[in-house]
């Protein structure tokens, strides 16, 4: 997989930031955006490019249609072409249902789910004319069982409807050699967790422990290899039966 063209977004941090450096690792050139937080892009770039290969970090607002085409425009630019896109960006709040505003209800939507869509359209082009292409989103472990969830309702409503775009953009791609799929993590060990939540939640982990960004690292290397090339539309739940 070397010589190959990645795009990473929302890499400043955790799952996303974990499968740019991997992808680094393994040959890649990745590059990753931003919104605000620069100096932690810069640092995810620093770590690209300590692996021996080319880095980027690029500021945009990906609930732009125009800024994330722009995006894959220059990322295509400076290396040619985009052989994987990564949308791992978007915001997550809690709160009473009945309380949410109207801002953070459309920016939830603006920032999760609205950018898969405008960045699949944008680097489609590129990975049909050279039929292989691999696109992957990050979902969350139970937004496919629809359940009620009156205190993250936005952020579960964007991740369920992740599911159905990915497999609606596979239908479209797949005759064209690119997947498209999502990986579903569930309750990760993240510094600053609060102890009595994490206590709590643990009962209700089947595995008995929490999952680490490495699991779900390791999910998104396979869906972006060449070993992956007839999987397209799937879901791969990384929870250690949480959610199932």
């Amino acid at each position: 997989m070397a010589g190959r063209v990645a795009l990473v977004t929302g890499a400043t941090r955790g799952i996303a930031r974990g499968i740019a450096l991997d992808l680094a690792h393994r040959g890649w050139a990745v590059a990753v955006s931003f919104r605000t937080d620069a100096r932690a892009a810069e640092a995810t770039r620093a770590g690209i490019e300590a692996a021996g290969v080319p880095g980027l970090a690029l500021q945009a607002d990906l609930g732009e249609a125009a800024e994330a085409q722009a995006l894959v425009a220059r990322v295509e630019a400076a290396w040619g072409r985009v052989d994987a896109l990564v949308h791992g960006a978007g915001p997550y709040h809690e709160g009473s249902l009945l309380e949410e505003t109207p801002e953070r209800w459309r920016e939830t939507f603006r920032q999760n789910l609205d950018p898969l869509l405008f960045l699949a359209q944008a680097a489609a082009p590129g990975m049909q004319a050279r039929r292989w292409g691999r696109i992957l989103g990050l979902g969350l472990a139970t937004a496919d069982r629809l359940a009620a969830q009156p205190n993250v309702t936005a952020y579960y409503i964007a991740k369920a409807g992740l599911l159905v775009l990915v497999r609606s953009l596979a239908k479209v791609l797949a005759p064209h050699g690119v997947t498209v799929n999502a990986v579903s993590p569930g309750i990760l060990e993240t510094p600053g967790y609060p102890r009595p939540d994490l206590d709590a939640l643990l009962q209700r982990i089947p595995a008995g422990h929490l999952g680490r960004v490495d699991d779900v690292v390791a999910a998104a290397r396979f869906l972006l290899s060449e070993d992956a090339g007839y999987v397209t539309g799937t879901n791969i739940h990384v929870s250690g039966g949480w959610g199932v």
